[in-house]
């Protein structure tokens, strides 16, 4: 009989009710047990959502730790204290699941990596856009060779006028940064995976702070306020890998441009490309003609993976707590996600100095 895994959410805002909760609550084999929020009133209503037994709110996150029955802990919290309490827990002996990005310093990433390995617990970050359907199937293509080797590629995170006004995303001390960070590390993270790709050996950098101090500006979800403005509005990157592939990164909140593309990426290898800016497209040579094929994932998901109806998230929460269960490396493997955030970091330290910085020197 399989066991059932009791999970504790860590921050009860906006990724744990948009995504983390809802996927977990159609497992059968996990109960969510236990809820925190610094507001306890965010705790007690997902507790009364989604809670099964003998569901428990706290304040604090280290009185959820103490509990010795809690086996994985989701952490959703701001970036700032996501490497604080994913130690924390991994040392407390729970699995983890920490939201993206994984920490908001490349040092806290590596320290997460660590104690991980140190205390044998799971560790993985919610890069969630790896188990959307076009994605899955991309990767198989990469994996099986068909593109051969991937030497150029863009990643791609960009908004027309999207900027996030509510919580903490334009406070740079508790993020870090503002779309780099933000949506930027989702683009990243989908093309280094694609590519097999985590040897950064040198990155050039830019940030702006251009669109960021206008007052009364046109966005999504309202305008904001330049003063708490303080996080780039937009950061773009070249990254150059040990073997010579070169990745463009762009991101941005909010840029006067009508290419607009997030958390996708174009490759081109020796034997073909491929692209997700307008579904999923591949690209090649076949006897001495030129071809472009359009991928069809309407059908309702990758017929390579059973269960290939699930949404993204649900695709994500299923596979984590099957790596769990049978006790194998999760998709989105700790080793992996601190690349993308060294590489995020030195992007924005080339930005400060105007100088390219070389990675592991």
């Amino acid at each position: 009989m399989s066991k059932s895994f009791r999970i504790a959410i860590i921050g009860c805002g906006g990724i744990a009710n948009g995504k983390h909760m809802p996927s977990l609550d159609k497992l059968t084999n996990v109960q969510m047990v236990a809820f925190c929020d610094i507001v306890v009133e965010k705790a007690q209503e997902a507790a009364d959502k989604y809670g099964k037994g003998e569901k428990k709110v706290y304040e604090n996150y280290r009185d959820v730790l103490n509990d010795s029955s809690i086996d994985i802990v989701h952490v959703c919290t701001p970036n700032d204290s996501h490497a604080e309490i994913t130690i924390a827990a991994l040392e407390a002996g729970k699995h983890v699941m920490c939201e993206k990005p994984m920490a908001k310093t490349a040092a806290d990433a590596r320290r997460m990596v660590e104690v991980a390995k140190r205390t044998g617990k799971k560790l993985t970050i919610g890069y969630n856009n790896r188990f959307r359907a076009d994605s899955q199937y991309l990767h198989e293509v990469c994996s099986q060779g068909d593109l051969g080797e991937i030497y150029y590629a863009k990643a791609h995170a960009v908004r027309r006028r999207a900027v996030p006004t509510w919580g903490v995303f334009l406070d740079e001390d508790k993020q870090g940064g503002g779309p780099l960070i933000d949506i930027g590390t989702h683009a990243l993270d989908l093309t280094l995976w694609m590519m097999n790709n985590y040897k950064p050996k040198v990155v050039l950098g830019t940030s702006y702070h251009k669109l960021s101090q206008r007052e009364n500006a046109a966005n999504a979800w309202g305008p904001w306020d330049p003063a708490k403005f303080t996080v780039e509005d937009s950061a773009f990157g070249m990254i150059t890998m040990e073997n010579g592939a070169t990745i463009i990164l762009e991101s941005s909140w909010a840029l006067n441009t009508l290419e607009v593309e997030e958390a996708k990426c174009t490759l081109s290898g020796t034997e073909g490309g491929a692209d997700m800016k307008n579904g999923l497209r591949i690209n090649g040579e076949k006897n001495s003609r030129l071809f472009t094929t359009e991928v069809e994932l309407n059908s309702g998901g990758v017929a390579f993976y059973e269960g290939a109806s699930d949404s993204a998230p649900d695709l994500e929460m299923r596979l984590w707590i099957q790596a769990i269960e049978n006790d194998t490396e999760p998709v989105v493997t700790p080793e992996q996600a601190c690349v993308v955030s060294e590489i995020l970091e030195a992007i924005y330290e080339s930005s400060r100095t105007g100088k390219a910085v070389y990675m592991n020197e």
